[in-house]
């Protein structure tokens, strides 16, 4: 029985101390082109399908119609799209060069399956080792809610406002930025 107890106390000093050297001394991926640690996408699933079911709103405050749908492909368009692509399914640039490689949330089902409740929540709070950020200093909760019911319905919008979720055009020389934002470029502060 005093082996198996200074086994068991051995083991359980001898864990935190291997993961703890795994880190430390390099071992562990940490490129967004290396390959995911062993659980890592399996354990931060559950850890997230278990908060956002704790959290999550379960009724919607704004009325799932074409206004707001209009107003959401606006937010999506202007902070959605960079990462989760448009409607073409074209990822850019940024969204490229991420792990977890961001979902294309207007191509097959994308969050349609969602309920709008689990959307908003992911916008409002952000999905950290990800590269999803959190909107909820940045967006107001109407705007959420909007962008959250439009991509619930994205497999159900009218022709017209699926040409709003088109690639932006963009102007020769400008690399690739859209002519509206490179007429006010901000100030760096960092």
């Amino acid at each position: 029985m005093r082996a198996f107890l200074f086994g068991l106390i051995l083991g359980l000093i001898a864990l935190p101390v291997g993961v703890y050297f795994y880190f430390v001394t390099g071992s562990a991926p940490v490129a967004t082109a290396a390959q995911a640690m062993p659980f890592e996408k399996m354990l931060a699933h559950k850890a997230l399908d278990a908060r956002v079911a704790k959290e999550m709103p379960h009724s919607v405050p704004v009325a799932a119609d074409e206004s707001a749908f209009r107003a959401g492909a606006q937010v999506y368009r202007d902070n959605c799209a960079v990462c989760h692509s448009f409607s073409d399914g074209n990822p850019s640039g940024i969204a490229k060069g991420m792990f977890p490689r961001p979902p294309k949330l207007l191509q097959g089902r994308g969050v349609t399956d969602d309920e709008p409740g689990e959307t908003y929540w992911k916008v409002a709070n952000g999905i950290r080792l990800t590269g999803m950020p959190a909107f909820n200093q940045s967006l107001s909760d109407q705007q959420i809610w909007q962008v959250s019911l439009l991509l619930a319905n994205a497999n159900k919008l009218p022709d017209a406002l699926k040409s709003l979720l088109t690639q932006p055009q963009t102007s020769p020389g400008l690399g690739g930025i859209v002519p509206s934002q490179a007429a006010s470029p901000q100030p760096n502060t960092h």
